[in-house]
């Protein structure tokens, strides 16, 4: 069900499912957003769990303070980034937990606001930050970054095969004027790919935008270090869940559990669950969510 910020959590009623949630479960969600999922995990572990949600999105923290104000002690917001998941439990007195979620991606409010740049479908400031109170812009990274490595991010980040005639095209347009709205990268992209992939399934600026939003918020260096983390502090009999939304993370995440099975975790789905038809004809945003889940394994010198 979306909230009233048009915001639907992706494959709710699996995530409720894998976490196995009890009465006093402790949680970690490590995207809390716009906090679909921490509203039912609270809700579910009732009356004295709890929930600590961090998000690098001061508005998306603000909108889970207000939602999620009815659990007072119960639910504790941080804002910071995932990468750093031990350090703010330590420094609340927390060592583990009982659960750990990770929802990956774009809230469809984040997308949907065009002052965030994150979407190629209505224009606004070519931004794309989690965090807009620190880091690059998207519009530095197009309007500072030479030809290779812009095609080399560009194709790396969104697995883009016209990454070097859209780069060249960037190059060639920002030395008239500065890049500085998602519209007018949009339009260089729509100049600089074949007409044929202008009306393909996918539309033609997806994968360039992607991209940028990987490399502006650093997400793929910081996800494999924190998954680790994260199956540092679960509890024996933890789960870990994880939804991505394309390739380049479920890769990640697959080969941390494959790393770890045996030795520190039990994979407990063989593939990655998807969203149900039901669901994607309901929110076409989870027809490319992919769920993995894994339990922690008994800690090591115990039986």
């Amino acid at each position: 069900m979306k909230d009233v910020s048009g915001h639907e959590p992706v494959m709710l009623e699996e995530i409720i499912h894998w976490l196995d949630l009890k009465p006093g479960s402790i949680i970690l969600d490590c995207t809390v957003g716009y906090c679909g999922h921490a509203e039912k995990i609270l809700e579910s572990t009732a009356p004295d769990g709890a929930l600590y949600g961090i998000d690098r999105d001061p508005e998306a923290l603000n909108a889970a303070r207000t939602r999620l104000g009815r659990f007072g002690t119960r639910i504790i917001t941080i804002h910071g980034s995932f990468a750093d998941l031990k350090w703010h439990l330590a420094g609340r007195g927390v060592s583990r937990v009982d659960g750990v979620l990770f929802d990956l991606g774009v809230s469809s409010p984040q997308l949907d606001n065009p002052a965030r740049g994150f979407s190629f479908q209505t224009d606004g400031p070519l931004d794309m930050r989690m965090d807009p109170t620190t880091g690059p812009t998207a519009a530095d990274i197009v309007n500072s970054t030479d030809e290779a490595d812009l095609a080399d991010l560009i194709y790396r980040f969104g697995e883009e095969r016209f990454a070097r005639r859209i780069a060249r095209s960037i190059v060639r347009a920002r030395s008239a004027r500065p890049i500085g709205t998602s519209g007018e990268l949009v339009a260089i992209i729509r100049d600089a790919v074949p007409a044929h992939y202008r009306h393909g399934r996918l539309h033609y600026a997806t994968r360039t935008f992607q991209g940028l939003r990987i490399a502006v918020n650093a997400e793929l260096d910081q996800l494999e270090s924190a998954l680790l983390d994260a199956v540092d502090v679960l509890s024996p009999r933890g789960r870990l869940c994880v939804i991505s939304f394309h390739s380049l993370e479920d890769r990640i995440v697959k080969r941390t559990y494959r790393s770890l099975s045996e030795s520190r975790l039990q994979v407990l789905t063989k593939k990655p669950q998807m969203a149900s038809e039901n669901e994607v004809l309901r929110n076409p945003r989870s027809r490319s969510a992919k769920l993995r889940v894994a339990e922690r394994l008994e800690l090591e010198g115990r039986s």
